[in-house]
């Protein structure tokens, strides 16, 4: 899927949202929920042994916990659980996921609570607890910056809380109608 079916969706996604009275109303000078306050549709994630092992893997933890449910087990858990990682990837995606592609993640503090077990589901939700405007500060003066208070909880309670501080790109200039924020090449590679 391309970027502007991507962009599409999440427009699409954020109008019927508005009908429904889920979200608020995306800011067109911002690009970010219409402000303090606004929620972001919640996202419904089913924890899956697979979705559990293959992110241990991904983020190179091979800690048995996060694996194999007999020695699991014999630490005391029920079952294998998701490590602190993937959660943390899941609440990166879920911010992309509503603020699009071009979104920047700043900082992302999050805290674990109760474990996520194969079987579950854990639900996403987020609510805007600030932003600025991008004429300067650290967001370096190009788009809106936004902090994300998130929530995410399994059948046990709460799994995760924290903040997530996102950039936007700027609108697209007149000059530029498709642009999108610049990135320097890595060292060794063409510009």
């Amino acid at each position: 899927m391309g970027s502007a079916e991507v962009k599409a969706e999440g427009m699409d996604r954020v109008a019927r949202d508005r009908e429904e009275g889920e979200v608020a109303m995306v800011d067109a000078s911002t690009g970010i929920g219409a402000g303090v306050g606004a929620k972001l549709a919640p996202l419904e994630i089913p924890v899956t042994r697979t979705l559990i092992v293959s992110g241990a893997i991904a983020s190179r933890d091979y800690q048995d916990v996060h694996h194999d449910a007999e020695l699991a087990k014999e630490k005391g858990s029920p079952d294998i659980f998701m490590n602190i990682l993937t959660t943390n990837g899941l609440v990166g995606r879920y911010i992309t996921d509503h603020f699009g592609p071009a979104s920047v993640l700043r900082k992302v503090a999050i805290r674990l609570g109760a474990p996520n077990y194969p079987g579950d589901t854990m639900v996403l939700t987020g609510t805007v607890t600030e932003v600025e405007d991008g004429s300067g500060g650290e967001s370096g003066g190009g788009g809106a910056t936004a902090v994300v208070r998130i929530t995410g909880v399994n059948g046990l309670g709460t799994h995760v809380t924290g903040t997530v501080t996102v950039t936007l790109p700027s609108l697209a200039s007149p000059a530029n109608p498709t642009s999108t924020p610049s990135r320097p090449s890595p060292p060794g590679r063409p510009a």
